[in-house]
């Protein structure tokens, strides 16, 4: 079928509705793209909650004791015999030793001692110290072996010389008056170790003093010949007693500031509370001194000791280092601080106006720290060179000395408010500061976690 001529078909645009999913998707993203502008061009200011806490800083250290020590010398010659235990108090008057000129009395002791003639308290003794010193002994610290078996020994001749001394009259072969009898002339604690540190105290004391290694002692012992003059007993004399370590400055600063620290003597794990001094010698050496009134006769015998420092019992106010800052504060004497008409601290600051005419003007400041004469006053008020006065006084004062307090920005009331802190301790990441100061922190403060994040007096919310 043919058709009958051309046609002209026209096709009409389909009308397409407004497609609401793309306006929606281009507001996400704009609001999107404000968020993230803002978050990235305002501060972020991390807040800390402070709490408390310790550092755990228990720290191990060998002491050298130090003692009220008194040599005594021999006033004649001939063998020495002695009646006293090492470790052992005596009064004045007790026999302590005797020297035999013949010889025949040493003799009869040797006799004596492999002949054994011990009661059955004497040796109950023996056991005793024998089960005490097992029941506490460690390998880490054999040598203490070698010390309590001069202990044993000692003891041992101690009760066969008293066998010997008693039955002198027996002897036939013995002029007595040949043997001479020495007492004590004071009341101590008594050793027959010497090694030259006797007259060390903590001022003396050296760096040098604690290389072990170098480290040399005489132990007299019994049935030895001696001449007049030489050692023969080291007598202790008090039972005040110190025990010096050498340190580092900030662990220094930390004892210092602590004045008792609780120690743990390794060798029985007894713990004593001990009060601090410190001496820093020409070097720059720091030596902590430890006092204590009692255990000196447990370790008379020993020079050298190895204690531990209970520091983390001491705990405070735990931050993070990075919460910490430094500020510059004008120091004013405290008789210049007055308080104005609305109850609040200040000073009365000389100002000149335009006309040239001077008056005085209320000053109202914060007060961030204090000594026995001087406030530590904010910077923003006032300026160097200000002249102030004396409550009801001519008198003045030119601001011009200032010195700078460690603290952290308190933000408890919207803004950054700097609060000086008083550092017990420090390790690389936190730091233990006195808790309830006067200008400080307290418990569940906030502060800002990065003191460069804030400025002093900024507010960080309304």
């Amino acid at each position: 079928m043919a058709q009958s001529g051309p046609t002209n078909i026209v096709k009409y645009r389909k009308f397409r509705g407004i497609n609401i999913g793309i306006f929606v998707f281009l507001f996400i993203l704009i609001e999107l793209i404000v968020a993230i502008s803002g978050y990235v061009n305002n501060k972020h200011i991390s807040p800390y909650e402070v709490r408390k806490g310790s550092l755990y800083t228990n720290s191990l250290y060998t002491g050298i004791a130090v003692r009220n020590e008194e040599i005594v010398t021999a006033t004649d010659s001939g063998y020495v015999n002695y009646y006293v235990r090492e470790g052992q108090h005596i009064a004045v008057g007790d026999l302590v030793y005797t020297v035999d000129e013949t010889g025949r009395l040493s003799d009869t002791a040797a006799d004596t001692t492999e002949e054994n003639h011990m009661t059955d308290a004497d040796l109950a003794r023996i056991r005793t110290d024998i089960s005490g010193f097992s029941s506490t002994f460690k390998e880490d610290y054999f040598s203490e072996v070698y010390s309590f078996k001069n202990a044993i020994n000692s003891k041992a001749v101690e009760l066969s010389n008293y066998d010997v001394l008693s039955s002198i009259s027996d002897i036939s072969d013995i002029n007595s008056s040949l043997v001479h009898y020495k007492y004590s002339s004071a009341y101590g604690v008594i050793s027959y170790m010497y090694d030259g540190y006797e007259d060390k105290t903590l001022d003396t004391i050296t760096a040098a003093d604690f290389d072990q290694s170098e480290y040399t002692y005489t132990q007299l012992a019994a049935n030895e010949l001696v001449s007049n003059g030489d050692t023969v007993y080291k007598l202790c004399t008090n039972e005040d007693w110190m025990i010096v370590i050498q340190t580092d400055p900030e662990t220094a600063a930390l004892l210092m500031e602590m004045e008792y620290v609780e120690v743990r003597f390794t060798r029985n794990q007894y713990t004593s509370w001990a009060s601090v001094s410190e001496h820093i010698d020409a070097e720059g050496n720091y030596f902590i001194g430890l006092s204590f009134t009692n255990s000196m006769i447990t370790f008379a015998e020993d020079r050298f000791i190895n204690i531990e420092l209970l520091l983390d019992n001491s705990s405070g106010l735990k931050i993070p280092n990075s919460a910490i800052a430094t500020k510059d504060f004008y120091i004013v004497p405290k008789e210049f601080i007055t308080i104005g008409s609305s109850g609040k601290q200040g000073v009365m600051r000389e100002t000149t106006d335009d006309e040239g005419n001077k008056t005085v003007e209320f000053i109202e400041t914060s007060i961030y720290s204090e000594t026995e004469t001087d406030y530590y006053l904010d910077n923003i008020e006032l300026r160097n060179g200000d002249l102030i006065y004396k409550p009801d006084s001519d008198e003045t004062y030119i601001i011009r000395l200032t010195d700078s307090l460690q603290g952290v920005y308190n933000i408890n009331k919207g803004y950054a408010e700097f609060k000086e802190v008083k550092i017990l301790y420090s390790n690389d990441d936190y730091s233990i500061v006195k808790p309830n100061t006067v200008y400080g922190l307290n418990e569940y403060d906030y502060i800002v976690l990065d003191s460069t994040t804030v400025l002093d007096g900024e507010t960080l919310y309304e």
